[in-house]
């Protein structure tokens, strides 16, 4: 009866039981394994991920805890002071001098912390970026070759 739950594709990798201890042995067996491939998933994820500026940092930092929070799910804690620092490896160069004066401090920040002051400097970094323009400019039309604006082509074009 309680097999019914089960999704189709998940009970066909199942090896059948009469017996429920049995049965659900052999479930907890299929999921062991792939929560190993989804540990090593997740922990190749978290080692190579850096922030690239495409959405927020808060929203980095928060996919990293997330990260790190399966992980733990998965029997792989992570803790928090290893994943600021962690998190703090991941910011790019423009962020050197805030990785500088991190280091510098006695104090170790929580991760509400340090979303909050990771927020509060790329906000300060945005501030201090020039907005760029960038201009073109074309040749004079009259010494640009098949220039035929004087030619009577054009003028039959307009009566």
């Amino acid at each position: 009866m309680f097999k019914n739950s089960i999704p189709l594709g998940l009970r066909g990798a199942i090896l059948e039981s009469d017996k429920v201890k049995t049965y659900l042995k052999f479930v907890e067996d299929y999921f062991k394994g792939s929560s190993k491939a989804h540990a090593s998933s997740l922990m190749l994820k978290i080692l190579t991920l850096k922030y690239d500026g495409s959405s927020g940092v808060r929203e980095h930092i928060m996919k990293m805890s997330d990260m790190a929070n399966k992980l733990k799910t998965l029997e792989m804690e992570v803790y928090d002071n290893f994943l600021v620092h962690f998190i703090m490896t991941s910011l790019p160069a423009q962020f050197d001098a805030f990785k500088i004066n991190y280091n510098a401090q006695k104090d170790k920040w929580k991760m509400s912390e340090l979303i909050a002051v990771c927020q509060q400097e790329e906000d300060c970094l945005k501030l201090a970026q020039p907005e760029v323009v960038h201009l073109t400019t074309t040749a004079n039309s009259k010494k640009r070759k098949g220039n035929n604006s004087n030619k009577t082509g054009n003028k039959g074009l307009m009566s």
